[in-house]
């Protein structure tokens, strides 16, 4: 297009421009003279939609708080570079308006050049960046920011051109927000079906439980369950753990002479015994003895009283548990920097919170830790850290607390990967913006199995806690409702299988599922 096309197309478009003007603000209506113009003031300065920001926030509710930090982030930018940048390359001067209706409130002109307008910009960046984080404000704010644009116009304050220039401006500054830092997916919530459960035959005084219990645990809190067991369950058998000795043999022994297998420890202890409780065919009780007691709190069992009262009840159920090259675990287990990350986090968190241990523990292992190469499921990459939980973990992110189902047949797979430019940078920022979960750096997926190759190094396979040799290959698998634990009785759905005849000295009788 020649110099002269061009010229002719921006003088249509300017005598367009002042034409729409007249029409709009030759227009009379007392009801738009009164609501357009007051409209107007209340977005100077971005009044209105800090007001609507503080109404969201003051909701209490986690997306209306998103939407609100969202939009006011939005509007932050777009004023900086629509007022400072985009109205200083083209210092267009404000509409004359000898036409408008004498009745109608005039307002003071602004002294600012009129393109774009920076009302109809703060307008839609708010409008767009809300609605990114709620579609559902999408009717009323869209209404709101259409209105406020509009009545720049009608106030005579701005031509057409510049309020559409203006809201296309801040939208677009909104979009780029959002490609920078994507929006919070809130999760599909599917209810799952309900747990099987078994009503196992009550042991009101213990009768047929042998007890298991590493007296070191928890600082002794070990030492502490094994007294209360022998005083509330006088009829149940209590052994000692000592460190030195063969647990599994002390397990396996145990097993041989109870109906009901119970455990006292740490994740290690608890995970050596329902390896032992699954192939003896066995109901496993955790008591909940250790330092954290994650297993045992998902179980609903956060108390000693919590263990004595199921098995007095004879409230179970079954759940799965997971395999990694070939050994059980109940909760997790990591390869490449995740136990080193662990430790990194919990050194931290009581001087700085979970949340900046978190990003300061990151940081230490990309700088200390090698990425490994591994292949996963045919995919290669390279990998910081990895987790993978037995069963979906709460909450999303890289800091997984608890699980709302034992038995929902799947695996958690949670991995940092390396190798990308500014690795550090974006991950502090996704740390800090809690957006971990929509970083390009971070996966998280539910498969039923797993297979990991790692074909240049070998990584110490950590499985409950307690980190084993190095593997270059791992399978992850699951077997589905494979061990009986007992449950606290609130944790129980409303659908029962029938009753079994419960725990028995039938030796080969396996887990009823």
């Amino acid at each position: 297009m020649s110099k002269n096309e061009r010229q002719e197309v921006l003088r249509a478009l300017d005598a367009w421009d002042r034409s729409v003007f007249r029409e709009v603000t030759s227009y009379q209506s007392p009801l738009l003279d009164r609501a357009l113009p007051a409209l107007t003031t209340a977005a100077d300065r971005s009044v209105i939609w800090l007001v609507v920001a503080a109404g969201l926030a003051a909701t209490g509710r986690r997306r209306q708080r998103r939407a609100a930090v969202r939009g006011v982030s939005s509007v932050a930018v777009t004023s900086l570079l629509v007022n400072q940048l985009a109205k200083r390359l083209v210092p267009r001067p404000r509409p004359v308006t000898p036409g408008m209706p004498n009745r109608r409130p005039q307002r003071r002109v602004p002294r600012s050049p009129s393109f774009p307008s920076g009302h109809a910009a703060s307008a839609a960046a708010f409008a767009v960046g809300a609605i990114i984080e709620l579609p559902a404000l999408a009717v009323p704010l869209g209404a709101l920011a259409g209105a406020v644009g509009y009545s720049g116009i009608y106030a005579g304050i701005h031509y057409p051109g510049d309020v559409l220039a203006g809201a296309i401006a801040g939208a677009g500054i909104a979009f780029a927000g959002a490609r920078l830092a994507p929006a919070a997916r809130e999760p599909t919530r599917v209810r799952p079906p309900d747990p099987v459960i078994e009503q196992l035959a009550p042991c009101p005084s213990g009768a047929g439980v042998v007890a298991v219990v590493n007296p070191r645990s928890g600082s002794g809190r070990g030492a502490r369950a094994a007294e209360a067991l022998a005083r509330e369950l006088p009829d149940a058998e209590v052994m000692l753990w000592q460190v030195g000795t063969d647990l599994d043999d002390l397990l396996r022994k145990a097993a041989d002479r109870a109906d009901v297998l119970a455990v006292a420890g740490g994740d290690g202890t608890v995970n050596a015994a329902a390896q032992v409780a699954r192939q003896a065919g066995r109901p496993q009780l955790v008591v909940p003895a250790g330092t954290f007691n994650h297993f045992a709190a998902d179980l609903g069992l956060e108390r000693l009283g919590d263990a004595i009262a199921a098995v007095r009840h004879g409230t179970a159920m079954c759940i799965d548990v997971d395999t990694a090259a070939g050994e059980f675990f109940i909760n997790t287990s990591s390869l490449g920097s995740y136990p080193a990350y662990v430790a990194a986090r919990k050194r931290r968190e009581r001087r700085w919170g979970k949340g900046t241990a978190s990003t300061l523990a990151v940081l230490e292992i990309l700088r200390t830790e090698k990425p490994l190469r591994a292949v996963l499921d045919g995919r290669e990459c390279l990998v910081a850290t990895m987790f993978v939980g037995n069963c979906r973990y709460q909450p999303s992110g890289f800091v997984p607390i608890w699980r709302q189902r034992l038995d929902d047949g799947r695996l958690d797979v949670r991995l940092l990967e390396a190798g990308h430019r500014l690795t550090a940078t974006r991950l502090v920022v996704s740390f800090l913006t809690g957006r971990l979960g929509r970083s390009r750096l971070y996966r998280e997926y539910d498969p039923v199995q797993l297979h990991v190759l790692l074909p240049d190094e070998s990584s110490p396979l950590a499985r409950d806690g307690e980190l084993g040799p190095g593997v270059h290959e791992v399978r992850y698998g699951k077997q589905t409702r494979a061990l009986t634990v007992y449950v606290a009785p609130h944790k129980v759905g409303r659908r029962r299988r029938q009753p079994s005849v419960g725990p028995s000295n039938d030796k080969a009788r396996g887990p009823a599922f």
